[in-house]
């Protein structure tokens, strides 16, 4: 997409791909200095002002001299590559150069002013690569581990707004990621996922979230909810932006041991960007995951059409072994609260200063019950029950019983099981019809992309936000393709190859008030 200008075409930055970008800033149309200051004005429009959408937790002060910095090394050195003065957001979990002067701290003030010892792996990659963070984005407080409280709400970033619908859940808790993308607040952004949290908001945000498998992608420097589940990963306009910033944020790292048992060569994943990717592949449906979600559904079927009509053979259903089993089991439930405890205590453990004193999960939970204004307002923000059960749990023989349950029902009678018995090469369901769940226990990748929208004479609910809505008209869906370990290259084909034939996302944009107006001509021209 383009915005017309008397003298030239410049990228809708509603829209603008990073390749779009990237070819104006290598053309002279524009510089990154210039790209800077149009999203933070964006951000200045929609965040805290205009309908006050909260996606965005704080901007980079310094985000304008490193651009300028770049933009002189351009004129010097030449391009670094692709991402070289490309705008990114990061999650709040995802740890920055302490000098930078970003906070990370999960949306909780008990890690406001805490001092990371360095970059995360992540935010290293992409820093040596020349993008430019120019803010970290809000997410539901400790990615959701806190306890029963709404989708993308934080003590310190506030209540994060879904832009399609005015007071509409985004879904979480990668929620400020899904929500700036959405309408083009950054080039392209970071989430985590420990069960849904990269997918669930690019579905109900209309953009592409990658959930790699874990260990595909280094954890190290992110804010942890579970070793077993954990892993940061892209969420962009477009499976090809994604594909860039995994294929930049990928391999191993000594700090991550997960990351050090990746088989062999990570492949470029930009050439599985391919239209006809879809040609001969057997994708299975599991049809008993799709419950209660009647609207989605049929528009989920319809789509079956076209993955024939690209040269796919659909076997539906195709449903897993233990599918009942899996649904109930409490196991993750189990292990999440035992590693959280694990793994929180840990990151806090090698913090280099926490001016608020908090030295483990025990604190986190004092410290909310001493500030309570910030960080437990009433009525919608209160629990903290899921802290509670996390400081109770303990390693012991559940545990691990829990732990072998998650991996036999995500991957031998889960995942594996079905790719097998059905001989297929991948898996497709509806994001919102409890496609995350297997990938999570199991470790295994996930890709949403846009399907769908709700009807525009669907009924809003709830009728009064407690305090989001979770049905309105235009609510967008996205469909996910999941595989066993590291099949990322062929799961990013056939995303590939279904978004270029359906072109979801450009059927419909946010509501006006929650669309930006500043583009590249207001700064350029100005």
């Amino acid at each position: 997409m383009i915005c017309k200008t008397s003298s030239r075409a410049l990228p809708d930055l509603y829209e603008a791909s990073i390749a779009e970008l990237q070819d104006g800033l290598v053309e002279g149309y524009f510089n990154s200095v210039q790209l800077v200051k149009a999203y933070l004005r964006r951000i200045v429009e929609v965040n805290l002002e205009g309908p006050a959408l909260h996606a965005i937790i704080e901007t980079n002060l310094k985000a304008l001299s490193q651009a300028a910095a770049l933009d002189d090394e351009r004129k010097v050195k030449g391009s670094r590559g692709p991402l070289h003065g490309i705008p990114l957001l990061l999650k709040d979990n995802i740890a920055t150069l302490h000098e930078e002067g970003m906070d990370t701290t999960a949306g909780s003030y008990a890690l406001l002013g805490s001092v990371v010892p360095r970059d995360s792996f992540v935010a290293a990659k992409l820093r040596e690569a020349g993008a430019i963070f120019i803010g970290k984005a809000n997410l539901s407080e400790w990615a959701g581990m806190r306890g029963q409280v709404p989708s993308g709400f934080s003590g310190r970033g506030g209540q994060t707004l879904c832009p399609c619908y005015p007071n509409a859940d985004p879904l979480g808790s990668s929620s400020g990621s899904g929500v700036a993308m959405a309408i083009g607040l950054a080039a392209g952004s970071l989430g985590t996922e420990t069960d849904g949290s990269i997918v669930d908001p690019s579905s109900r945000n209309n953009v592409v979230g990658i959930k790699p498998t874990v260990g595909l992608v280094s954890r190290s420097g992110v804010i942890p909810i579970s070793s077993h589940q954990d892993t940061a990963g892209p969420m962009c306009r477009s499976v090809a932006d994604a594909t860039l910033l995994l294929n930049c944020i990928a391999g191993p790292d000594p700090r991550d041991e997960a990351s050090l048992h990746q088989p062999g060569v990570i492949p470029n994943y930009m050439r599985a960007l391919d239209k006809n990717a879809l040609k001969g592949a057997r994708l299975g449906v599991p049809r008993s995951f799709i419950r209660n979600v009647k609207a989605i559904e049929e528009t989920f079927n319809s789509s079956l059409d076209i993955f024939r009509a690209l040269g796919a053979e659909i076997i539906d259903p195709a449903d897993f072994p233990a599918t009942e089993e899996l649904l109930t089991s409490k196991a993750e439930q189990l292990v999440s609260a035992v590693d959280f405890k694990i793994d929180i205590n840990k990151y806090i453990s090698e913090l280099v200063e926490v001016p608020t004193g908090v030295k483990a999960l025990a604190d986190l939970i004092e410290f909310n019950k001493t500030h309570v204004d910030q960080e437990l307002p009433a009525p919608f923000y209160t629990d903290q029950s899921q802290f509670i059960e996390s400081e109770a749990a303990q390693v012991d023989d559940a545990y691990f019983a829990a732990l072998a349950k998650d991996f036999e029902l995500g991957r031998t009678r889960g995942i594996d099981g079905t790719l097998a018995q059905f001989n297929l090469d991948a898996i497709i369901l509806p994001t919102d019809a409890l496609a995350p769940l297997p990938a999570a226990i199991a470790g295994y990748p996930l890709i949403s992309v846009p399907l769908g929208f709700q009807s525009d004479d669907v009924k809003v609910l709830p009728e009064t936000p407690s305090p989001l809505h979770t049905q309105a008209p235009g609510l967008p869906f996205g469909i996910s393709f999941m595989g066993t370990a590291y099949s990322e290259f062929k799961l990013i084909g056939y995303a590939y190859a279904f978004e270029q034939a359906t072109h979801v996302r450009l059927q419909r944009r946010a509501y006006a008030d929650a669309i930006p107006r500043t583009q590249l001509t207001d700064v350029v021209f100005q």
